[in-house]
């Protein structure tokens, strides 16, 4: 599969392919004409309570991706055209952490490597 992620806050490109905003809420400060995103799909963000437990660091990222996984089955099969298109051509999952390795949008890329 060919999944790339990027920052909201970085410069969109013509190689990012499809763009997908993977929050539940969309990015402070970034216009919807600067972030050309291809689809939104805040449904599959992390719930509010986990992702405040995860900020708020009464969770570790073990616990964080152990808790996100679990709550990603719900949408597997919403997930499927995603991952599949992601088998066709480059998608890149757009997300507004300040932390660029530890964050929903990585456990999501794992998440759809997995579905078939």
């Amino acid at each position: 599969m060919n999944i790339e992620l990027k920052r909201a806050y970085d410069s969109p490109q013509s190689k990012d392919g499809y763009r997908v905003l993977v929050d539940g809420i969309w990015p402070r400060g970034v216009s919807k004409e600067e972030a050309k995103i291809d689809e939104w799909r805040k449904e599959v963000a992390p719930s509010s309570e986990l992702r405040k437990a995860f900020h708020n660091g009464s969770l570790d990222w073990s616990g964080f991706r152990r808790r996100y996984l679990k709550e990603l089955t719900s949408y597997r099969e919403s997930l499927r055209d995603l991952a599949q298109r992601a088998r066709k051509e480059r998608v890149t999952l757009v997300f507004a952490s300040k932390e660029e390795r530890r964050n929903n949008a990585e456990v999501l890329r794992q998440y759809l490597n997995m579905l078939k």
